[in-house]
């Protein structure tokens, strides 16, 4: 463990699994205090939060529906209630519904569910981080290349809902650049998860689209984000720092 964010909190939304245990996980590694956030995986957030004691800091986490902006607002107050301060937003909570505009198949309910988890609520927890934050704060969102690039037909919806994460989070960086607060986004490319595991059916259809031909690993997301949260990255905001294999090249 380094200590480049020692007295620092942090809050990983999303963070029982894949990018955002990784994130959490790296967070904590640099000796933040590390939150996280969980829908429904309680198991999976306890084990989480097991290893990020187990790193000597304060660690805490709570369950919370991304979905629901009142929820995802009143989260980033608890932090602060309960571990004092909040230093470091880390939006990573996000769902994946798949179908073109014109298919039978598509789920309107489970489209406006993807847009309140991957934009409106991420959008409310930065309303309600502003504030409480302090000088030299950090709010970092997890996008997608397709934000960029789609390529795929079927990603209509989803594609606009990280497209507008990052056009919000661009205006973001302007407003609160006063403060010294920075907002940055990663697009990240496909990435051996639960979700979309590297050997799942998907892979094959993927694959071809990286120029690096393989999936990413948590880890490698993490990174991006123990960058772009630490006092290394202080010049860096209003960018889209792509972690994608080569997805967008």
């Amino acid at each position: 463990m380094t200590n480049t964010l020692g007295g620092k909190v942090a809050l990983v939304t999303g963070g029982s699994r894949g990018i955002g245990a990784a994130s959490a996980l790296a967070l904590a590694d640099e000796g933040a205090d590390v939150a996280i956030s969980y829908s429904s995986s309680a198991d999976q957030a306890k084990a989480v939060l097991a290893e990020l004691e187990g790193k000597g800091v304060r660690a805490a986490a709570f369950q919370a529906d991304q979905a629901d902006a009142t929820q995802a607002a009143g989260l980033v107050r608890t932090v602060v209630e309960q571990l004092g301060r909040l230093d470091i937003l880390v939006n990573n909570a996000g769902v994946t519904v798949a179908a073109p505009i014109d298919s039978e198949l598509a789920d309107e309910a489970a489209f406006d569910r993807q847009l309140a988890v991957n934009y409106t609520s991420v959008v409310a927890a930065i309303r309600a981080a502003y504030p409480l934050l302090p000088e030299g704060g950090r709010v970092i969102s997890i996008s997608s290349g397709v934000g960029t690039r789609v390529g795929f037909t079927g990603m209509t919806d989803y594609a606009g809902t990280k497209s507008a994460l990052e056009g919000y989070s661009r205006g973001a960086a302007r407003d609160l650049a006063h403060r010294g607060i920075t907002v940055n986004v990663i697009q990240s490319g496909f990435v051996d998860t639960e979700l979309n595991p590297a050997d799942g059916p998907a892979a094959s259809v993927f694959l071809p689209t990286t120029a690096l031909g393989r999936y990413g690993r948590p880890e490698e997301i993490a990174a991006g984000v123990v960058f772009l949260a630490g006092p290394q990255s202080s010049y860096v905001t209003g960018a889209v720092l792509r972690i994608d294999g080569g997805y967008g090249a």
